[in-house]
């Protein structure tokens, strides 16, 4: 009799956890575990703003896919369709033609997108915080701009550098504004003509609040803090354009910029919409409170891309897409996958939300958790506790421990390796370029 296969759609928090639990508890000849994602690893987004600001290494902020699931199919590649009434999905890899791979159950765990707004100006210049290769970007980029003011004395062109846009006040719009506003600030010391007055970090917020995952009380005290550092936050107040990087907001202000970092929500992945299964309003996967796919048989879902139900709050309440959710989902979605091949009974996702923990730059930050409320330096140790304690696997916990040991001992590096997404430019500049070789006429002798 063949095994049957489990497809895993994305290896993110939902898709890499499930992947882990069912290899641990399924053995091989149980089933087929396949996992697809573009990427070939895992990105722990919680420690992202550290890494943008240099209190991490960017390689310890992502788990290797093959390294960590040796007992799963891995395929770095993209899913451009899924036909469940066939129960095949249309693969797409990097190089070669598409193909498709039927399954038996389906888990999908695409998670999310950067949710845009049709803003004039926004796609060509804007830069998300979602992935390692934008966190690291903003950070060469900021030092960039560094170099560029200290090195002109046109005071539009340095003005303009030291201008610094983030549009979005959840947790990741927080963390990313604060933390490299952080490391921006100690780096000044090493340049002659600029000081932390000299730069401009704006918020921008629809809102009339930021960081709501904390409550309202530790909200107002990260406002207050940002704003004692000199840092400009504008509640209810939207972005309007930034074509050709001049900046109009609603309030009526208007200034040039390099830099604009969109962190203004996220929507559900598109595929969704090129799939067979059934999904809400929002976009979201319709789930039932055991994470399958509603009224559909073999098919499973979790995290940001699915509407699970919260059973601790009632009819017509869901989880919120949180890496918090997404990691226990996956355990109880690989449990329930192996008690259907089982022939087990199923349980439903259970857990109440604990709160929130977020760093505000090197020894600050707030947390709300299970009703306990902390600032400061309590927060910012809480919060690299709480994480150092999820990121996955024992070797990245002890790499994660031992950058911040180092960091602890010296001081952030403050180079930019911008050039490294460039590594040709001075090899194609100097290079010896030849003529073509005249084409020769076939009707000619030699």
């Amino acid at each position: 009799m063949t095994k049957p296969r489990i497809l895993i759609v994305g290896g993110g928090y939902v898709g890499m956890y499930t992947a882990l639990r069912l290899q641990r508890k399924l053995a091989r000849s149980e089933a087929e575990i396949v996992v697809v994602d573009p990427r070939s690893y895992m990105t722990y987004q919680p420690f992202l703003p550290e890494a943008a600001a240099g209190s991490l290494e960017p390689r310890h902020v992502v788990v290797p896919l093959r390294k960590v699931l040796p007992g799963c199919d891995v395929l770095t590649a993209s899913v451009s369709g899924i036909d469940h009434a066939r129960k095949t999905a249309t693969v797409i890899p990097h190089q070669g033609d598409a193909f498709e791979v039927s399954y038996d159950h389906l888990v999908v765990a695409l998670g999310s997108v950067a949710r845009t707004l049709p803003i004039p100006g926004l796609a060509e210049c804007g830069v998300g915080f979602k992935r390692v290769e934008e966190a690291i970007f903003l950070r060469n980029h900021v030092i960039d701009q560094l170099d560029i003011a200290e090195s002109t004395d046109d005071e539009a062109l340095r003005r303009r550098a030291l201008t610094f846009v983030f549009v979005g006040g959840g947790y990741a719009g927080v963390e990313a504004f604060a933390e490299l506003e952080d490391m921006a600030r100690d780096a000044c010391r090493y340049y002659e003509n600029i000081t932390p007055a000299d730069m401009h970090w704006v918020l921008v917020e629809a809102s009339n609040r930021i960081l709501p995952e904390v409550g309202w009380e530790m909200g107002q005290y990260t406002l207050e803090r940002l704003r004692e550092r000199g840092m400009d936050v504008r509640l209810e107040t939207l972005l309007k354009s930034t074509v050709d990087k001049h900046v109009v907001l609603s309030d009526g202000s208007e200034f040039d910029t390099n830099t604009v970092v969109w962190t203004a929500g996220v929507k559900p992945h598109p595929l969704l919409k090129e799939t067979d299964l059934p999904v809400d309003d929002k976009g979201r996967l319709m789930a039932t409170a055991e994470l399958r796919v509603e009224g559909v048989e073999g098919a499973w879902t979790a995290g940001d891309c699915a509407a699970v139900p919260d059973v601790t709050k009632g009819p017509g309440n869901f989880t919120g897409p949180s890496a918090q959710h997404a990691v226990r989902q996956a355990k109880r979605l690989a449990d329930n996958i192996v008690a259907e091949l089982r022939g087990l009974p199923t349980q439903n996702y259970r857990h109440e939300y604990a709160g929130s923990v977020a760093s505000l730059g090197l020894h600050k930050g707030v947390a709300a958790v299970y009703g306990v409320k902390l600032k400061g330096w309590p927060a910012w140790l809480m919060h690299r506790a709480y994480h150092l304690s999820r990121v996955p696997t024992t070797t990245r916990k002890a790499q994660v421990l031992a950058d911040w040991t180092t960091a602890a001992l010296f001081r952030r590096e403050t180079v930019s390796l911008g050039s490294l997404s460039r590594p040709r430019d001075e090899f194609s500049t100097y290079a010896v370029r030849t003529q073509p070789e005249p084409a020769l006429n076939p009707g000619k002798g030699q």
